[in-house]
Order: structure tokens, then C-alpha cells, then sequence
């Protein structure tokens, strides 16, 4: 299917989007009128866009049904501070709860049954619940429109950071299993990138990989290897050799199985290598592949 934004009803093309881009942090942002009243909202429209200086960006959108605005950027264009602070899975429930319209004047921190803690450098209160809480001062607002859904872009620089010591490795890193964020997708799912969520993708070698354009035809063009799995062993500076000393069991029995069936035996070593791809063993997965084409 295809949709043409200004050819579909704006709450439509909003869903989709959201649906299409996805997951997405969550900025839960505190801020402060000017007469002292707090306010604590939740916004998936947000990132991180740079580290020097830091700046961090979110969006209060206008309001699709009316084309109203939200508490928070009314308090932002009065005060120009804010307080990013991150959503675990421990309180995404109340996180969510914060994010009803209640009347100005009301306090979502009371409502949500947060506890607010004062901050240092600004007057917006923190959440205490919140592992990591960014003290922010506004550097601009870009309007992207007047019309329902069109985007505010709050561009923030975090002028101090709490971090929870207890979301910490051993070495002093932020742990992704303990710090345990969520973020938010269409409709009314959210994704928690913990445990099984989580998993880690070699970064390209700084020799340049040598490109999946660049592997042998029989691996390129493997009916069982994934597009993943080709970007695994194209990662490599140059093409792996034979290594003699190579010695693996299982290998052994393909090929003792297999012996008088080139093609079945072709599809078992691509689907070992595969295995062994999982596993994040690629230099292992290159033999089993090389050994097939003796």
C-alpha cells in the first residue's frame, strides 16, 4: 500500500507513523509555570541529537482533535527549562497515568504518585523513580506548523545528570538489563528493551569490511543464510583462509553423513554456519563454509 501525507485524515497518517517508527524513547519531562506550579508529562517524539554540547530533543506536538497545545511547552516558552527524565519498566504504568489531561493546576506528580525531588541547577522538580534525571536548560523552540499534529521541537542541554548508581556495571557503565527502559510504540504498545530484547551488533572494522558483494556466490546467494548472516561475514577486513588446525566435530559428521549428497550437505553447512553465526562465532562459521568448497 502507499499513503500520501495531505491525502489522508491527520490522525490516520499519526498512527501510522507512530506504528512505522518504532520503538521510541520516552522523554518524561518535567517542568514548572511561572508561578511555581509543576508539571509532568510523558513524550515518545524524543532523542538524543548530540553530545557536545549535549542536546536532547523532544516534541509536546499540537493536539490532532483541536489543535491545541500541551502544558509542557506552555511552561517551556515561559521559563525555558526542563527535566528529561528516563522511563523504566518499573514505572511506565504511572508514566502513562501522568500523561492524562488533567485541568491546569492540577499536579501529575500527586496524581501519579511520583515523588518529586528538587533540582540543582533549575527550578523544574525531578522524578525520584526516574534512574536517570537530565536538568536542562531550552536553547530553542522550532514550530514545524500550526496545524493539528504539527511537531514542537524542544532543543534542550542537560546542564547536570543524576544517574542511579544501582542501574551500574562493575566498570562504571550503564547496565541495559538493570536500567530497564521501555519505549514506545503505535497504538497501545510499548516494547521493554531488556533481557531477551536486548543484543549486541559488532561495529564495521575500521579496515573497511570487505561487503557482502565481495563473498564467494555460493554464500551470497545461500538459500538458508539471512541477510544478517551475510552482514556478519562480509564484516571481516579480508576473506578468511582454510585454516588447517581447524578441528570441530560436527563438521566431521556432515561430512560423514553427507558424503554422497553434495547439495544436502551444502544446505547442512550453511545451516551449521548459521548456528554458529548466532552465537556471534564468525571466524568459526568462515571454516565451516570454506570446508564445503574443497
Amino acid at each position: 500500500m502507499q499513503i500520501t501525507p495531505g491525502q489522508v485524515k491527520t490522525a490516520e497518517l499519526h498512527a501510522w507513523l507512530q506504528s512505522a517508527i518504532a520503538p521510541r524513547p520516552i522523554c518524561f519531562a518535567s517542568t514548572m509555570d511561572k508561578d511555581g506550579q509543576p508539571n509532568l508529562s510523558p513524550f515518545s517524539f524524543f532523542n538524543l541529537f548530540g553530545s557536545n554540547p549535549p542536546t536532547l530533543i523532544f516534541s509536546p506536538a499540537r493536539r490532532v482533535r483541536d489543535n491545541t497545545i500541551k502544558h509542557t511547552l506552555e511552561n517551556i516558552y515561559d521559563t525555558k527549562e526542563v527535566v528529561i527524565n528516563v522511563v523504566s519498566y518499573a514505572m511506565v504504568q504511572q508514566a502513562s497515568l501522568s500523561s492524562c489531561e488533567y485541568p491546569r493546576g492540577t499536579s501529575e506528580f500527586e496524581k501519579s504518585g511520583f515523588t518529586p525531588l528538587p533540582s540543582e541547577k533549575i527550578k523544574p522538580f525531578r522524578v525520584k523513580e526516574s534512574p536517570v534525571q537530565m536538568e536542562c536548560i531550552v536553547r530553542e523552540v522550532i514550530e514545524t506548523g500550526q496545524e493539528g499534529g504539527a511537531g514542537n521541537l524542544v532543543i534542550c542541554e542537560p546542564v547536570l545528570i543524576h544517574i542511579n548508581d544501582d542501574i551500574l556495571d562493575s566498570k562504571g557503565a550503564i547496565d541495559p538489563h538493570k536500567i530497564d527502559l521501555v519505549a514506545r510504540m503505535g497504538a497501545d504498545y510499548y516494547c521493554r528493551a531488556s533481557g531477551n530484547a536486548v543484543f549486541e551488533v559488532a561495529k564495521p572494522n575500521t579496515a573497511l569490511g570487505i561487503g557482502v558483494d565481495a563473498l564467494p556466490l555460493t554464500i551470497r546467494y545461500s538459500n538458508i543464510l539471512t541477510g544478517n548472516n551475510l552482514g556478519q561475514l562480509a564484516n571481516v577486513p579480508q576473506q578468511p583462509v582454510i585454516d588447517p588446525a581447524f578441528d570441530d566435530v560436527h563438521l566431521k559428521n556432515i561430512f560423514q553423513y553427507y558424503s554422497i549428497a553434495p547439495e544436502e550437505m551444502e544446505k547442512e553447512l550453511h545451516r551449521y554456519a548459521q548456528q554458529l553465526l548466532e552465537q556471534e562465532k564468525v571466524q568459526e562459521a568462515w571454516q565451516v563454509l570454506l570446508a564445503g568448497s574443497l
